[in-house]
């Protein structure tokens, strides 16, 4: 049985080396539902899946800002009408501006839970709604929220925010046969790793391909196996 797999963020880091991961091999996902903002990447993303499609795979691309929650609720429905059921949810997109506490705009803060948490609730519940069954669940954290940093205050708080939502997800969706999990990487080599810590060398902390891996097993049948609240990626 064939299956559809939806990602945000699907543009750079994590969630591109997720998408090309499972895009590239011979698996039962046949569809991918693709959410990211306007840029450069991911219409080179488009292009690379047009040109690179071995196994006849079909995506659907929007490019959308989910800072802003209502064009998630307008989009709902286009979802629902082109790609059917959503079997795999990856809540991937994340955003950040660091500052120590007395220099937080709140906007920035706003911005923060909004594509980090609230965007996750909105795009999960309305798909709900709509009379979605999701097999899975993967909401990606971080280890910012397990152990808050100084400066990162802002993404500590919605990381942290998003680990307990996920453990409610887990416990109320059980009952339509949905696994809900949730990661926290560790250093990992994204965009938005260097906009936290610009002075550090990519070189030398985990890939987005080795979380990629850990994702691919976590869906994997093998991924029933491993029941963890929170489950820690680092190097």
């Amino acid at each position: 049985m064939t299956k559809t797999m939806l990602v945000t963020g699907a543009s750079k880091g994590i969630g591109q080396a997720t998408v090309e991961r499972f895009w590239s091999a011979a698996n039962d996902f046949d569809t991918f539902v693709l959410l990211a903002r306007p840029s450069t990447e991911f219409e080179e993303l488009r292009a690379h899946l047009a040109e690179e499609n071995p196994h006849g795979k079909r995506f659907f691309f929007h490019e959308i800002d989910l800072n802003d929650l209502d064009a998630i609720r307008e989009l709902l429905p286009t979802l629902v009408t082109e790609a059917g059921s959503i079997d795999y949810l990856i809540n991937n997109a994340g955003f950040t501006a660091p500052a120590p506490i007395h220099e937080v705009r709140f906007d920035d803060f706003e911005r923060t839970m909004n594509v980090n948490l609230f965007a996750p609730f909105v795009l999960t519940q309305g798909l709900l709604h709509a009379g979605n069954r999701f097999e899975f669940i993967l909401n990606i954290a971080s280890t910012a929220g397990i152990n808050g940093r100084s400066g990162w205050l802002t993404y500590s708080a919605s990381k942290a925010a998003m680990i307990a939502m996920s453990q409610v997800m887990k416990e109320e969706l059980a009952i339509y046969g949905t696994r809900v999990v949730t990661i926290s990487p560790g250093r990992c080599a994204t965009a938005l790793r260097r906009t936290l810590a610009p002075d550090e060398d990519p070189s030398t902390i985990m890939q987005p391909e080795d979380v990629a891996g850990v994702i691919e097993l976590l869906a994997s049948d093998h991924g029933r196996f491993v029941d963890s609240q929170n489950l820690v990626v680092r190097l």
